[in-house]
């Protein structure tokens, strides 16, 4: 059976498969006033458009111009032609029975073909023929379909040129740094933006995945760009030039992922804490971790004992029992054996 079908208003979404539908974009279109794309239309003054409608008319270069407000003449004549096409195809398809939708598929669109090719009844030619007619007059559609997109504004760039979303990090130009930065999200794409100027474009990853890093080349400052892929062999030596416990740590990382390269990432962000704190005190940290039954320890375990200072005093700690156990005198006076056999040679007497 013809599933039931309800006339619906051009929308954003119906703009886009329309376009896609004629192979271009105009230049320019009278659109309704649609509440999910105009924001006000004021009598007086500038006509305000949603983010994603306005960025959508800026994807495909196309002018929206709603029609005035209660003038329904100005309107174009796409919505009677939308409730005529449906009209026409469920009429023609009401007494067939479909036994799937690829069968359906195939009838709607054999309709919506021979319904375009009909003639006008009160002019010449017929849709199809208008078509080819106004096809050299449309601008060539983008590469890229338009997305729409979720906007976060003023996210602060790390020092490590970087910026979080969802988790994860996406790199942005060094010279950003420390400044402010939108996020232009999609399903497919995370876009950098500073006072409006696009910085860089990132693949997304997806929601499930944490603690990702998608770094250019390019964003990276100079000093950067030259230095040698990292492996786990050169990883684990630097961990053991800071300490037996760090080299414990690294190892547990690298056991306790899939593959290796799954460890690159958080065995440096640990290691580099050395570059902050110290080779001793990243020592005593990792020591720490594991002596407090923590089986994997990560970056945010070290970094909470580092700021907190928890290394200093577990080490203070360590050195008290080490002096303590120097000085103990609890095993008491011990007795030559001299005495022993002076004692005995008294007794025989």
């Amino acid at each position: 059976m013809v599933p039931k079908l309800r006339n619906q208003r051009l929308c954003s979404t119906g703009m886009v498969a329309l376009k896609s539908r004629t192979g271009g974009s105009k230049r320019a279109g009278i659109f309704n006033n649609l509440k999910t794309g105009v924001v006000s239309h004021p009598k007086e003054g500038e006509i305000i458009l949603t983010d994603d409608y306005a960025a959508l008319g800026s994807h495909y270069m196309t002018a929206i111009m709603p029609a005035g407000v209660r003038k329904p003449k100005q309107k174009p004549s796409v919505e009677g032609t939308v409730g005529k096409i449906a009209t026409s195809i469920i009429a023609r398809c009401r007494n067939d029975v479909y036994y799937s939708f690829t069968e359906l598929k195939k009838a709607v669109s054999d309709k919506l073909h021979k319904f375009n090719h009909e003639a006008f009844q009160k002019r010449e030619g017929s849709r199809y023929e208008v078509l080819q007619e106004e096809r050299d007059f449309l601008r060539p559609l983008p590469d890229v379909p338009y997305e729409i997109a979720e906007w976060v504004y003023d996210r602060a760039v790390n020092l490590d040129f970087h910026v979080v979303y969802k988790k994860n990090r996406y790199s942005c130009p060094y010279q950003y740094a420390k400044k402010k930065v939108d996020l232009k999200v999609t399903d497919r794409f995370v876009e950098l933006y500073h006072k409006g100027e696009r910085l860089t474009t990132h693949n997304r990853f997806p929601d499930y995945m944490k603690n990702k890093y998608s770094t250019h080349p390019e964003d990276m400052p100079p000093a950067f760009r030259n230095i040698v892929q990292w492996d786990d062999e050169r990883i684990k030596n630097w961990a053991s030039s800071v300490g037996k416990s760090t080299r414990q740590v690294i190892d547990r990382i690298f056991s306790n992922v899939g593959i290796k390269e799954q460890g690159y990432n958080p065995c440096l962000a640990i290691l580099r804490l050395s570059r902050t704190y110290t080779d001793a005190r990243l020592e005593t940290a990792c020591d720490l971790a594991i002596s407090r039954g923590i089986k994997v320890p990560r970056y945010h375990h070290l970094k909470a004992i580092l700021t907190a200072n928890q290394d200093i005093s577990y080490k203070e700690q360590l050195e008290a029992a080490s002096d303590y156990s120097a000085d103990d005198s609890s095993m008491g006076y011990l007795r030559g054996s001299d005495y022993y056999r002076k004692g005995g040679d008294s007794d025989a007497k």
